[in-house]
């Protein structure tokens, strides 16, 4: 496996445990652990942008992170994966990285708050978002040789 490759894993798996994390806060109502001084996570779990029809942002973002992961470990050993895991990939980590913008944009400028979890979140979407456009890249000079 490649080291970009692995890269995303990691990313992967932290992004799950961590969005893991913030959807049980979520749905048992429990409070949250915010580092002093870093932010104000239950302002941020506790806005209307927490939830989108009823469900947790946190919840499709680990079910984002599972699709992710089980796409790398299995892209060679599933059939329609080795054809398509490129593209589905990239399609989970382009929607992940805007919509992690936008929650980004709306933490800064409408909540006027910051969730260092949610943060992390970003940042591990942005990790495999710059990983798939860099195995995207290979696949094409690989391809076109």
């Amino acid at each position: 496996m490649k080291k970009i490759t692995i890269i995303a894993i990691v990313a992967s798996i932290i992004g799950f445990v961590d969005s893991a994390y913030l959807t049980i806060i979520k749905l048992t109502n429990s409070p949250i652990y915010c580092t002093p001084g870093l932010g104000d996570c239950e302002s941020v779990q506790n806005s209307q942008w927490a939830t989108i029809w009823g469900i947790p942002i946190a919840l499709l973002g680990s079910l984002a992170y599972l699709a992710l992961i089980f796409c790398f470990v299995f892209e060679k050993r599933i059939p329609v994966l080795k054809q398509y895991s490129q593209f589905i990939i990239f399609g989970i980590s382009l929607f992940g990285f805007l919509y992690s913008l936008f929650l980004t944009y709306l933490e800064l400028f409408v909540i006027h708050a910051i969730c260092q979890w949610c943060i992390l979140s970003a940042i591990c979407m942005t990790v495999i978002f710059i990983a798939t456009i860099i195995r995207l890249k290979e696949l094409q000079l690989r391809t076109s040789k």
